[in-house]
């Protein structure tokens, strides 16, 4: 696995999706949360980078915006596929805390 591809950076083949302008700039005022990541290369974060940094890292005003931008129901998607696996970045309290507000907020497919 390349570096870049275990830093949360799109890989050539997910390049083709892209991401929305106001996805981009809210990616660029919250740089910070990405603070190992070089400054040219935030702009290519993969969403699943982008949702994790948001719900880990973020305010709650970081989060709404991140609802508003790519929906609750998509957010949540990401977030527990990401915590369906042996390993999570996640915070034990973040996990905690967004299982419950997920299962309260977004409509999962239990199928």
């Amino acid at each position: 696995m390349k570096d870049s591809e275990s830093s949360g950076v799109i890989r050539p083949a997910e390049k083709s999706t892209g991401h929305s302008p106001e996805l981009k700039a809210f990616i660029q005022e919250h740089g910070y949360l990405w603070w190992w990541v070089p400054e040219e290369k935030k702009k290519r974060l993969s969403l699943n980078s982008v949702v994790e940094a948001v719900l880990n890292y973020g305010t709650e005003k970081s989060v709404k915006r991140l609802f508003e931008l790519i929906g609750t129901k998509r957010v949540s998607e990401i977030f527990f596929q990401q915590i369906s696996g042996g390993r999570t970045n996640y915070h034990k309290r973040t996990i905690h805390f967004f299982k419950l507000y997920f299962q309260r907020h977004a409509q999962r497919n239990t199928h």
